[in-house]
């Protein structure tokens, strides 16, 4: 099963997000690759996501899903105590995507922006595409 996420290379706040998530995927089932990379690039065009989407972007079985909805299938795969996260699907998708425009909107400013990119361990590495 194919398990793609696409984040915004230039945040502090997703790029902390990516490296938890591979803290928590000892099975190794997630690939990332940055939104503004060609690979990313490509993929947004392949599975049709519109350009103007400033979200996560969650690829598993050949469908893409963003905002909290991708961040809420994320934590369904991961390791320990954070697939409970998952019961948050019942909240109304509207609901759900309010708050995650809200903290989407506010991450450079909370976070900032990347300067640098991390340099990714050899095992690490392979899981970008």
């Amino acid at each position: 099963m194919k398990r793609i996420l696409l984040f915004d290379g230039e945040c502090n706040f997703c790029d902390a997000s990516v490296q938890f998530i591979i803290k928590r995927d000892p099975k190794a089932l997630f690939q990332f690759a940055s939104l503004q990379s060609e690979v990313g690039r490509a993929l947004l065009k392949e599975y049709d996501v519109p350009e103007n989407t400033d979200s996560i972007v969650f690829i598993e079985d050949d469908q893409h899903f963003t905002e909290s909805t991708a961040a809420l299938k994320i934590t369904r795969n991961l390791s320990g105590l954070w697939k409970l996260f998952y019961v948050f699907v019942v909240v109304p998708k509207p609901v759900r995507d309010l708050v995650y425009r809200w903290i989407a909107k506010n991450r450079y400013k909370w976070f900032g922006k990347k300067q640098e990119c991390m340099l990714p361990s050899p095992e690490q590495r392979k899981r970008f595409l």
